[in-house]
């Protein structure tokens, strides 16, 4: 009797999806979802815009110039080309569930931007369309306000101000009834993505890769022990935030380039891309001083102009806390710096985790090159906060290492 040997078929490697197929993917569903929109208008796919979250691309649908995002499982697509949702084969099933759920990412955004549209302020793009998990959005002419900063560095509190005033209706008690629950975009949280990123074991694993394929060794090992202190500091430092609970809503994606001026300078902005969640006015302060100080890090302007801006924004930070006593205040802006620090550390890491296939917007590109500069500014700042300094000491700390890292 003669037993017979089998080879038992080694388990395959995994592979993470490729850029080539996401792409080819999502500007095939671009084309399908335009189709049935507009099924008797030509469309052609004219210009791709990098970005790390969606894919996204200028449409020209007929005679119309629209632009057109998709999102893959509503993850971000470093994530998405990471593995986080498994192979591609894997992927594109679970896609096909998740474009015919009534709750996907720009089912949402949609959503979002037709009850703004209903509303006197803020002023919003305008949906086109949306099928297939696809968006169209009519575009926004004008400078944006981050032109605008470099362009007229003196009027920096001015400028911020105007995107500001018009969430007012926003960040007024109880206009979390204006939108359905299940509408809100909680993924665009600060702390919330916080927690995602850095939590346990794969939060750790997560700093130690990044950079991997961004950065020089020198420059790499610095930013990771930069981030690696700051996200321990961090993290103790959210169990002091104020209460999230609120009645309020938060526009959740306030940044220089995508606020846009169609009137000019002085007339009222348009914004574009909301992410609303239940959350206070302080999420959209954070952000919005984040991502001023990313802009300018990434733009590095001559130093007066980075002086004019910086103390724009710390002049319009201080219009926002006017009035409050001694102790709201101090309560308020600890708040904000721990905000500020987590959007700050959240946006780089993302775009160092990148992979080097995946096309990097121009800001985040400059970013990377930043990392050593803009991770030192979250370290100081963090550690100052976390020594139980005089939060205005703090805030002047984190305004001069804004300015360092601006020129």
């Amino acid at each position: 009797m003669t037993i017979g040997v089998y080879a038992v078929p080694a388990q395959q490697e995994f592979t993470p999806p490729g850029i080539a197929d996401v792409f080819s993917y999502a500007a095939a569903q671009i084309h399908r979802a335009a189709a049935d929109i507009w099924p008797d208008e030509p469309v052609l796919l004219d210009g791709h815009v990098p970005s790390v979250t969606g894919y996204v691309h200028r449409a020209r649908v007929g005679e119309r110039v629209l632009y057109a995002k998709t999102s893959v499982l509503g993850v971000s697509l470093v994530s998405l080309l990471r593995g986080a949702c498994g192979s591609w084969s894997e992927v594109r099933r679970a896609q096909e569930a998740y474009v015919a759920q009534p709750d996907g990412l720009l089912v949402r955004e949609a959503a979002q931007l037709r009850v703004l549209t209903s509303m006197d302020r803020p002023r919003v793009c305008a949906v086109a369309g949306i099928r297939r998990g696809v968006i169209f959005t009519e575009p926004v002419t004008g400078p944006s306000l981050g032109e605008l900063l470099l362009a007229h560095p003196g009027e920096t509190c001015e400028l911020l101000t105007r995107p500001f005033a018009e969430l007012r209706p926003l960040h007024q008690p109880g206009s979390l009834s204006r939108l359905d629950p299940s509408g809100v975009i909680g993924e665009r949280s600060i702390a919330g993505t916080f927690l995602r990123k850095f939590n346990g074991l794969s939060g750790a694993a997560y700093v130690d890769r990044l950079g991997a394929e961004r950065c020089g060794p020198g420059p790499r090992e610095e930013t990771v022990d930069l981030v690696r202190g700051s996200v321990d500091r961090l993290r103790r430092l959210r169990m002091a935030l104020p209460s999230t609970e609120s009645t309020t809503l938060a526009y959740g994606d306030l940044k220089p380039e995508h606020v846009f001026f169609p009137d000019g300078p002085d007339g009222r902005p348009v914004l574009l891309d909301p992410g609303l969640l239940r959350a206070s006015p302080m999420t959209d302060l954070a952000k919005l001083i984040s991502r001023t100080v990313l802009f300018l890090a990434a733009h590095r302007p001559s130093a007066g102009t980075a002086w004019r801006v910086v103390g724009g924004i710390e002049k319009f930070a201080e219009s926002q806390v006017t009035g409050l006593s001694g102790r709201d205040r101090d309560v308020l802006l600890r708040g904000l710096l721990t905000l500020w620090l987590m959007d700050t550390v959240n946006i780089l890491t993302t775009y160092l985790s990148a992979p080097a296939a995946l096309p990097l917007p121009a800001l985040g590109a400059a970013l990377v090159d930043r990392a050593v500069p803009v991770s030192s500014l979250v370290d100081v700042v963090s550690e100052a906060l976390t020594d139980r300094a005089a939060v205005r000491d703090v805030w002047d700390l984190a305004i001069s290492m804004a300015l360092a890292v601006a020129s």
